[in-house]
């Protein structure tokens, strides 16, 4: 099953929105639950979005540099589990 992996809620304090530093997987690399995924920039902070899931990273979505609002599409993990999807 292939699990979309979004831009989660940023909290009260924060602009709405972050810039894509680095992916830590490459594509089609295999990674675990709790993994860190992403590395994100605000203007106030500096943080990890980790792997809801175990699976291939089978699609990179955002590219470095590029800013994105909370829901948007990170990327795209291929599974076993019967899950839908992550905001």
């Amino acid at each position: 099953m292939r699990f979309e992996v979004k831009l989660p809620e940023l909290g009260d304090d924060a602009v709405g929105e972050a810039t894509v530093s680095f992916f830590y997987p490459e594509l089609n690399d295999t990674i675990q639950e709790g993994d860190d995924l992403v590395e994100m920039l605000t203007d106030k902070a500096t943080f990890n979005v980790p792997a809801p899931v175990s699976g291939k990273v089978v699609q990179i979505v955002a590219k470095e540099n590029d800013t994105l609002k909370a829901g948007q599409l990170l990327a795209v993990i291929e599974t076993e589990k019967d899950r839908k999807s992550v905001v």
